[in-house]
Formats: structure tokens, sequence, C-alpha cells
């Protein structure tokens, strides 16, 4: 065995070892989770039940859909509470190929990935789900019986988490692009129009074809772009001020 395979194998042992921990945590979290499953797909809905005239409105048009709704709603929360420890294992990895100065905006970046997707899913609960569920309750024609599927509230329940959880991190990519040379700050402020624009497209594309949902996600995401031009602007001039204090 050459000196090259071994380090090659010894990482990808590593990374066996550190997607092992990560199954293994979210296992135990689903298994724990699980005995409390039609409880919490009750409070994950309760932004539409309270709209209804009563719980007994939602159908399961499935003959396993009482089982593996539930089942299927678990094991994503168990992934999704296991989000920082998944990204901890990824940094454990890949963290001792960085540089000094990578390192030291790995941990912020990391800390405040986790935040904003968990504030992009808490804003979607709170905020974008009661709005759109008591828009489409209300836009029927009348006579029409509203009673929704309980596999289909989930799913479009996980479709805005996720669509709110990704746009959440702009910031952090925007900070990234700048970091890394991709693009400046200069040429993104100039492009500030077609980056609004292009938020309610992407709207538009992950979001129900409502104007509700695509402006609640589009306006959002532009604020947060504009946070990620500060942050990138504030950490360009201090990078700046310490490149010219030790030329002096």
């Amino acid at each position: 065995m050459t000196d090259q395979e071994q380090p090659l194998i010894s990482h990808l042992v590593e990374l066996r070892n550190r997607l092992l921990k990560a199954i293994l945590l979210v296992l135990a979290i689903f298994l724990g989770l699980f005995y409390f499953a039609n409880d919490l797909y009750l409070i994950l809905v309760k932004p539409l039940s309270v709209l209804l005239p009563n719980t007994g409105n939602m159908i399961a048009t499935g003959v396993a859909s009482p089982f593996l709704v539930p089942f299927k709603m678990t094991l994503v929360m168990a992934v999704l509470l296991a989000v920082p420890f998944i990204l901890h294992q990824i940094w454990g990895f890949i963290s001792p190929g960085l540089y000094q100065h990578e390192k030291k905006f790995g941990i912020p970046l990391l800390v405040s990935s986790v935040i904003l997707f968990y504030s992009g899913i808490a804003f979607a609960y709170f905020v974008v789900l009661p709005l759109a569920f008591g828009f489409f309750s209300m836009a029927g024609p009348e006579g029409i019986s509203f009673m929704p599927d309980i596999s289909n509230i989930l799913d479009f329940i996980l479709k805005i988490f996720f669509a709110f959880g990704i746009a959440f991190e702009i910031p952090v990519a925007t900070f990234l692009m700048v970091l890394s040379g991709i693009t400046t700050v200069e040429a993104l402020s100039s492009k500030r129009p077609y980056i609004f624009v292009g938020c309610f497209v992407v709207g538009m594309l992950v979001t129900p074809p409502d104007v509700i949902s695509q402006t609640i996600l589009a306006v959002p995401m532009y604020m947060l772009f504009e946070l990620g031009v500060i942050a990138s602007r504030l950490i360009k001039k201090e990078k700046d001020d310490t490149e010219e204090t030790a030329e002096d």
C-alpha cells in the first residue's frame, strides 16, 4: 500500500464514522419522537386546523396514510433537529484541510447558518402558513367543502419549511461569494434591480401558486440579501484595514 493510498483510506474511514454518528443520532431522535407522532402532527397542522370547523375536516385518502404520514413527519423532524450535529460533523471533517484564516470564519458561519435555517422554519410556521392557509380556505367557490388530505398537508408544509429555511441562508451565501472572490460587494450592489426581480421569480417557483406565499418569500429573501451585502462590506473593510496595518 502506497503512502498516497493510506491517507485516502483514513479519510474515507473518518467520513464513514462521522456519517454513522449522524445517522445514529437521527435514528435516536426518531425513536424518541415516534411515540408522540400523532400529537406532533396535530401541532404541525395547527395553523390549518384552527381555520376548520373541526379537526375532523381533514381526511386520509390512502389506506396507510394514518400511519405513513406521521412516520414521514417524524423522520423529517428528526433530521431537522439533528442539523447542528450533522453540520458539526461536516465541519470536523473538512476543517483540518483549511487555513487558519479560513477557520476564523468557519465557526461563525456554521452557527449563523443553523440559526438562519431554524429562523426560516419558524417564520414559515408562525407567519407564512397561517396566511397561506387562510387564503386557501377562503378562496374556494361557495358550496365546496374544504377537507384537505393529511398527506397533502404534510407535503405542503414541508415544502414551505425547506423553501424558507434555505432562503434564509442567503446572507451566508452572499458572504461566502464575496469572501471567495466569486463576486464583489460593488457588483452585487449594482445588480440590485435584477436580484429583486429574481427573488420574486424564485418565490413563484418554490412556493404554492398564490401571490401571498410568493410575496412573503420574496420580500424576506431580498432583505436577507441586503443583510449579506452589509455584512460582506463590513468584513471587507475590516480586512482592508488589517492589510494596511500589516503593510505599515
